[in-house]
């Protein structure tokens, strides 16, 4: 479960950097952009998918391992 949470943690973390490089740079990366109800929230949905990859990588830390 551990490893689950530190992998879905990584997938919101590089999504949301993916989201905020798209909103500054205009490069077209990432699946923020693609999701057509998030237009015009961008910044907004890449802040929070980072702060949901800390907050994943904080409940893989709190399990044990296994």
């Amino acid at each position: 479960m551990k490893q689950l949470l530190e992998l879905l943690g990584v997938l919101a973390l590089v999504q949301g950097g993916a989201g905020l490089l798209h909103e500054f740079t205009g490069w077209h990366i990432g699946l923020v952009q693609r999701i057509g109800f998030l237009d015009g929230y961008g910044i907004y949905a890449s802040i929070a998918l980072i702060v949901l990859a800390f907050a994943l990588f904080a409940a893989a830390e709190s399990r044990g391992p296994g």
